[in-house]
């Protein structure tokens, strides 16, 4: 591994496998600092400690939409909400909090839980299975595509497509056939609209004046997709490890399921599947951590260190359900940004975790926890595989 000592032009992208180590470097060594993150993220200021993160995240130096940055001088940007700044920004954020609500969210619950159980029944009769291929996975998929509206004929190819925006596939090819799906669907619900979120988006849009063009409903789609899908996926998975490495505390989680809300907000903040967001912009040098980053350089906040740092969490590195400051994580970012799908995804959570650790009273990792692989990416942390033992 690359050395850290000198903290500046470190290959972040080589450091995937052993994450929670590196940034646990970075916090004492060199806080904030300039690394090469690969493709997905480019060049940037890797910031880590819990104060830093929580200050960019709302700062109004801070920039999300690179149009918004004078010193990058461009015009090119994107229409989600992930990287708008306000005024539209709160116009977006508006309508999908008009139409994400939590009844929308509590009508999903039936259908989690019938997958659930199905998944579950699936791979009863077997004695060692995958986790995330066989149960973490298909849940988060089923509820993206409900609340996309994608019909059922659609969901086999849209768990291709679905895959290749989120980075699982690199291939261009299908990246392309995804957008001209989603392009279809959103040309779809605009024609005729259903019992759905892009529906209901556009129908909102056109009550306030037709304030959402098509381009930007398409751009929210692929948004939704991608941040509702593998951050679930990951979530799911990194609850079952982490309970799984720690027996006394599943043992308490079974013994009183009232803890299960508790437990996923400790995952959240111990294993968080969200390493470093997407990049932000300074737009005037800003100071951190004692050293200033110049302005229009990129800014990539690690959540999952921020989650870890000493100086804000009592013994960070140990898995805790009864900590008291568990709920003051980052995991679903904060300020204006904050997921709007996070009570969608610790329902999906709380039931698939839950379902599974009550089905399966002897439920067990399959290999030891150092050989599983993570997801080769620095937005999502999660295992690619989790072989456990059912019985």
């Amino acid at each position: 591994m690359a050395s850290i000592s000198n903290g500046t032009d470190f290959p972040l992208d080589r450091a995937v496998q052993d994450a929670q180590r590196v940034m646990a470097q970075r916090r004492a060594g060199c806080p904030v600092g300039h690394v090469h993150a690969g493709a997905s993220h480019g060049e940037g200021w890797l910031v880590t400690r819990y104060d830093d993160v929580m200050s960019l995240m709302t700062d109004p130096r801070v920039k999300r939409d690179q149009r918004n940055v004078p010193e990058l001088n461009t015009e090119e940007g994107h229409d989600s909400l992930l990287y708008l700044d306000p005024p539209d920004h709160t116009r977006i954020r508006r309508l999908v909090n008009k139409t994400f609500t939590p009844r929308a969210v509590e009508l999903l619950r039936p259908k989690i839980e019938q997958l659930a159980d199905e998944l579950l029944d699936r791979v009863a009769a077997q004695s060692e299975v995958d986790l995330v291929a066989a149960f973490a996975f298909p849940i988060p998929l089923l509820v993206i595509s409900e609340l996309l509206g994608v019909p059922e004929d659609d969901r086999d190819e849209f768990s291709t497509w679905s895959e290749a925006l989120n980075g699982i596939q690199d291939d261009p090819g299908t990246v392309r056939q995804a957008y001209a799906y989603l392009q279809k669907l959103v040309a779809d619900k605009r024609a005729h609209p259903g019992d759905d979120l892009l529906s209901a988006l556009s129908l909102a849009a056109a009550e306030e004046g037709g304030s959402l063009s098509e381009e930007e409903l398409l751009a929210n789609a692929v948004l939704l997709l991608v941040a509702g899908y593998d951050t679930t996926v990951f979530l799911i998975a990194n609850t079952v490890l982490a309970l799984l490495g720690a027996p006394e505390q599943l043992a308490e989680v079974r013994a009183d399921p009232d803890l299960l809300p508790a437990a996923i907000e400790e995952v959240l903040r111990y294993d968080s599947p969200v390493n470093i967001s997407s990049p932000r912009w300074a737009t005037e040098p800003i100071t951190l951590s004692d050293i200033t980053v110049p302005a229009g350089q990129p800014l990539l906040v690690s959540i999952m260190s921020a989650n870890r740092d000493a100086s804000y969490f009592d013994e960070p590195d140990r898995f805790d359900i009864h900590r008291h400051q568990s709920t003051r994580h980052l995991g679903f970012g904060h300020g204006i940004h904050y997921c709007p799908g996070a009570p969608l995804a610790r329902m999906e959570t709380h039931i698939a975790v839950g379902k599974l650790i009550e089905r399966f009273p002897d439920l067990q990792l399959a290999v030891s926890p150092e050989t599983l692989t993570m997801r080769d990416s620095l937005l999502m942390h999660g295992p690619t595989t989790l072989p456990v033992r059912l019985s």
